[in-house]
């Protein structure tokens, strides 16, 4: 865990060492500490090279905040696959996702319909992916998505350590939810 201030100085320090475009991911979950709304802006604002955000910490609110705070000129994605079309209502750019392993084109869909204006269509497709997207989410991340992956019959192979195979009911699960989102399985 850091502080915003140590946040702000690994951050600048790993960006500062690289001459690539630099996407930030607020992942609380995985990571233990939220990024706070201000530190990503200090960083947009103060750090060349920080030219975006995956914003998965589940807080429309906080995703509300970056964006007003930035006057909307920072790219966030989002990276919560439920959240896709809330995000992009409050100006997203897009997602970086999971479910574009099993479902790329519903995926690249649900965005672009947004962008085009199609409000209605880009939310069908969030709200009819719901099941699938919990069930990709039913075990941590990617467990249920090598899963589905396996099941296409694209034979990514098994997991590593302390990583194991998915529990049977879950499988399942996803597997039906596979099925009915209209995916082939083998």
């Amino acid at each position: 865990k850091a502080t915003q201030k140590g946040l702000i100085a690994h951050f600048t320090a790993i960006a500062d060492s690289v001459k690539v475009p630099v996407i930030l991911y607020n992942i609380q979950g995985r990571t233990g500490v939220n990024i706070a709304p201000e530190t990503i802006v200090y960083l947009f604002n103060n750090v060349e090279n920080i030219v975006a955000v995956k914003e998965a910490s589940g807080n429309i609110s906080q995703v509300a905040k970056i964006m007003q705070l930035t006057d909307g000129k920072i790219d966030l994605y989002s990276g919560n696959d439920d959240q896709v079309v809330p995000i992009l209502s409050l100006g997203g750019s897009g997602v970086i996702s999971v479910l574009s392993n099993v479902a790329p084109r519903e995926t690249h869909d649900m965005v672009q319909k947004f962008l085009d204006g199609d409000v209605d269509g880009s939310r069908e497709i969030q709200l009819r992916a719901l099941p699938l997207i919990d069930a990709l989410f039913c075990e941590v991340n990617p467990i249920p998505v090598k899963a589905a992956l396996n099941l296409m019959g694209k034979e990514v192979g098994p997991l590593r350590l302390p990583l194991t195979e998915m529990e049977p009911e879950h499988q399942a699960q996803l597997k039906q939810a596979m099925i009915d989102f209209g995916i082939e399985v083998k």
